[in-house]
């Protein structure tokens, strides 16, 4: 008596709970509150809103590297022609030289550094006897050159150490020291080795500025290749995490299925015991027979125990763990597994965790009815579901639509708009990838997709006897039209016109679960 009145207390606690959740979803699906969520949506954002990158942005690193070519060549064609004394004609063409280095750097770092490098070694040798004196033109008074910067100017020193940056982004370190040395092996020659005239020699600083300049570009190719790799590493673990998830998926179905034929191998081990008992004076060939079958589905039973013991067990190789091998000897839990009868109990489960879900059957359950397989896919695809609803759309309500027909079942569960921001999930999507692996091993096809109200929609077919459907294409559309459907309905002005496919397969009338369309009628359009 006090178990069934704490029943009822629970039962008449629970309709209360869910009275208030459709009334706090009535108000939130008046027109008033759908406002009041937009508003808040549009006017408090959640997340970071960057800009879209702009075509010209991923230029504009070579427009200022061309910018800065062509106040070299003014800035390298002043110090060449007046200060170098090496004639307009001359000293231009060395400028030029220098800064189309700095453009061919841009696409060949090498080539540009090696023609940077010969451009300023011709022109210092062109320099070398010209800055010992010089005369102004029209006059023969003679100037001391010995505050000339040489071999490299500045302009020049400039120039080339934004060159050994491009080559040091863009080849590997070994071979920017190999540049920088040869760069300072061309320098001492220059410099020291042939030397002459009086100037002020200028390859310590520009050595300095070049190794400086080495040392930031292999510091940010090195931060480069780090972040590259970091996304490589990324995009692969996300990989192996939606494999791992997959394969764990498929040993779960695996497990499930060898339950589900363990128990039917037990019912055959039964009958061939009990039959020789239900035949009066049976012959010694029928109870061999019988003997003999019963034998041999304990023997498979055993195996497939022992099957299932590794499947279930983290450590196989246990023969005293709960599912290790030692499984077989009878350890092996045998719960049944779940059909479309305990589908209630689960809407129960799912009510009482705060979700407000309506449940829609449509026809009825064929005669023999669907194989166990079919059932616990549905249900556990229905569970999913709700499970995505629960983790994802707080706040939301759910209706869950199945369709019984001869030729297999049709799943829908529909969620509405969320009304606050679900936290982040880790292996979000996962669940989608072990709902669709479900419906592909019976042969049927799931369709997963937002609906224009902000909720989502989940649907699935699954053939009554696991058999691939003929036209996969139009099955697809079929399970997903239903949705489809469902978020047009308070669109004005729209036609709907359904595919050939459709009318083919006698599936002329709009889809829904509510009305399975007919098996053998041809249907006509619906506007």
């Amino acid at each position: 008596m006090r178990v069934t009145q704490l029943e009822k207390h629970l039962e008449s606690a629970l309709r209360r709970s869910s009275g208030e959740d459709r009334r706090r979803r009535a108000l939130r699906e008046t027109r008033a509150g759908r406002m009041f969520v937009a508003l808040r949506r549009d006017l408090w954002p959640t997340e970071a809103m960057p800009l879209p990158p702009s075509v010209w942005l991923r230029w504009l690193p070579h427009g200022l590297v061309c910018l800065a070519a062509l106040v070299a060549v003014l800035a390298n064609g002043d110090q060449f022609s007046a200060r170098y004394q090496l004639g307009v004609e001359f000293g231009l063409l060395c400028a030029a030289a220098q800064s189309v280095a700095l453009v061919v750097a841009l696409w060949w770092p090498l080539h540009g550094w090696w023609l940077s490098l010969v451009a300023t070694v011709v022109a210092a040798l062109g320099a070398r006897n010209r800055l010992m004196t010089g005369t102004f033109p029209g006059s023969n008074q003679v100037v001391w050159n010995g505050d000339v910067p040489w071999p490299w100017g500045v302009a020049g020193i400039v120039v080339h150490a934004l060159v050994l940056l491009l080559v040091a982004l863009r080849v590997r370190a070994r071979v920017s020291v190999e540049v920088l040395a040869l760069t300072a092996l061309a320098t001492w020659i220059v410099e020291g080795v042939i030397g002459g005239g009086h100037y002020s020699p200028s390859g310590v600083v520009a050595m300095a500025v070049f190794l400086g300049f080495v040392l930031v570009g292999a510091a940010l190719r090195g931060r480069r290749e780090a972040r590259t790799e970091l996304v490589e590493q990324t995009g692969i673990t996300a990989e192996e995490r939606a494999r791992r998830t997959l394969l764990e998926e498929r040993t779960r179905i695996a497990r499930e299925l060898h339950d589900v034929v363990a128990h039917h191998m037990s019912v055959i081990s039964i009958q061939a015991q009990v039959a020789p008992h239900l035949v009066a004076d049976p012959s010694e060939e029928l109870k061999e027979n019988l003997a003999g079958i019963r034998q041999n589905a304990l023997e498979a039973l055993t195996e497939l125990r022992r099957v299932l013991g590794v499947l279930r067990s983290e450590s196989p190789e246990d023969p005293d763990g709960p599912y290790g091998l030692g499984a077989a000897t009878g350890t092996a839990p045998d719960a049944p597994q779940p059909t479309l009868d305990r589908l209630d109990a689960l809407l129960d489960n799912t009510r009482a965790a705060g979700l407000d879900v309506v449940k829609e059957m449509t026809g009825e359950p064929p005669t023999p009815p669907y194989s166990p397989g079919v059932q616990l896919s549905a249900y556990r695809i229905v569970q999913e579901a709700l499970s995505n609803v629960l983790r994802h759309a707080p706040g939301a309500g759910a209706t869950v639509e199945i369709g019984q027909r001869r030729d297999g079942v049709y799943l829908c569960v529909t969620n509405s708009a969320p009304s606050g921001r679900a936290d982040p999930s880790p292996g979000a999507g996962h669940g989608l990838l072990g709902m669709r692996e479900r419906a592909a091993m019976l042969g049927g096809h799931l369709m997963a997709h937002p609906t224009l109200h902000g909720g989502f929609v989940v649907s699935a077919f699954l053939p009554r006897d696991g058999v691939r459907v003929d036209s996969p294409a139009s099955d697809e559309a079929y399970v997903a039209l239903p949705g489809l459907v469902q978020q047009m309905s308070d669109l004005p002005n729209v036609r709907l016109i359904l595919p050939e496919a459709f009318r083919k397969k006698g599936r002329g009338d709009v889809p829904s679960l509510r009305q399975p369309p007919p098996d053998n009628e041809t249907g006509d359009e619906k506007r």
